[in-house]
């Protein structure tokens, strides 16, 4: 696989050095100070490249080794997603954004269908045994927020006696503080989640949706992909559609990239390797009947990106991020499905036969614990991660499992 590494962009703690000193060699980015919506232009893409790919504080510039290998993400815009008649505008930008990516050599586009929220936890330094920091989601603080902080219009009918209960339980054992935070964590805003917002922006967010069912929010990814797959054929830029994190509905609102066969039903939208999936183990994982290492082999062709992470779920719905190679994640068996598919690519002559991964969402750990970082994106624990991780893949391959 190629090993790849998340970058927030110049003013990320994490700087390109350090990414290569942990052995990475492809960057996955984004220009985040481009308005969501708005054409990504040929300059500045070129720009972030250049900045990436060479090292202009030395005369003459030399390389730096690494490249420029997922754009992760360009958001969709949300009329494009309630499918608003506005769309036309936001779906033909973002189509010249495809292009100019494309004419800027950049192979994968990830993106999601998440709507409203992005990646969602309630706690990002949950506190595990050995004093690590985990990202978490805890389902009684979201059901609290969701029931007695937003107090989301018709919230209580979605919830059990008992699930209400506990929600009240958590509520009122929280100080106005902690409360603050909680809110903060859910739609504040989080690292390459698309915007933040304040309780009433999201309650009118919201409500935009109250009357989109999930028939009609897939009906509106597939105009979306029919528009758009076409263009990343034509630029040569494969896309890769993020799953559901988590793969749970939230705030009433319609998901349909939570599970297996939502992928099948995306994949065959378009058939062809330009509408691609970007498999997280982490968020798919959530769901227990999600069967990783089956998802890989079934629809290994249509793989363009891989984030590996684990997680720990609960009964009651809640789980945190665990350590790369524990957790509910089958990762050898993960692996062992990614290698076989590289393999088959390289017997078909595939451009893309090595997928670019990235170890996703890292403990905060040792040095880190006193440092300001994107939660979840500490070098260290990334570091950590991406290392389980190659040496999985080493011991896979020198094993000879894949050639059986």
């Amino acid at each position: 696989m190629e090993q790849t590494w998340r970058w927030y962009g110049p003013s990320d703690p994490v700087t390109l050095a350090d990414i290569r000193q942990a052995g990475a060699t492809g960057i996955v980015t984004a220009l985040h100070e481009v308005p969501i919506g708005e054409v990504w232009t040929e300059e500045a893409i070129l720009e972030r490249k250049r900045h990436i790919e060479w090292d202009d504080t030395t005369h003459p510039g030399k390389p730096r080794g690494l490249k420029w290998s997922v754009i992760e993400s360009i958001p969709v815009h949300e009329d494009i997603k309630q499918g608003k008649p506005s769309r036309t505008k936001w779906i033909e930008n973002y189509k010249q954004s495809i292009r100019n990516a494309g004419k800027a050599g950049i192979p994968v586009v990830t993106y999601n269908w998440m709507p409203v929220v992005d990646w969602t936890r309630t706690n990002l330094e949950m506190k595990l045994e050995d004093g690590a920091r985990a990202l978490q989601f805890s389902m009684n603080e979201y059901m609290a927020f969701d029931l007695f902080i937003l107090q989301r219009t018709n919230a209580v009918q979605e919830y059990t006696e008992a699930q209400i209960s506990a929600a009240k339980k958590t509520f009122e054992s929280m100080s106005s503080e902690q409360q603050y935070v909680l809110q903060n964590n859910i739609i504040a805003g989080l690292p390459g989640g698309q915007q933040g917002y304040s309780l009433d922006d999201f309650r009118r967010r919201l409500d935009e949706y109250s009357e989109i069912t999930p028939e009609v929010y897939r009906e509106n990814l597939v105009y979306f992909l029919k528009q758009i797959v076409p263009v990343a054929i034509e630029s040569g830029v494969r896309l890769a559609i993020h799953p559901d994190d988590p793969p749970i509905s939230l705030f009433g609102l319609p998901r349909v990239v939570s599970t297996e066969s939502d992928l099948q039903y995306i994949v065959s939208v378009a058939d062809s390797i330009y509408n691609g999936l970007c498999i997280c183990t982490g968020s798919l994982g959530v769901r227990p009947d999600n069967d990783l290492p089956g998802i890989v082999e079934r629809l290994g062709e249509k793989i363009n990106f891989l984030h590996l992470r684990s997680t720990q779920r609960s009964l009651d719905g809640s789980f945190h991020e665990a350590s790369h190679l524990r957790g509910d994640v089958d990762m050898y068996n993960v692996m062992v499905a990614v290698l076989k598919e590289q393999k088959k690519r390289h017997a078909a002559h595939r451009q893309d036969e090595q997928i670019p991964m990235r170890a996703d969402h890292g403990h905060t750990i040792l040095d880190d614990l006193k440092k300001k970082t994107n939660p979840g994106y500490s070098a260290i624990g990334l570091l950590r991660g991406m290392a389980e991780l190659r040496g999985l893949e080493l011991g896979i391959e020198k094993s000879g499992v894949v050639y059986n």
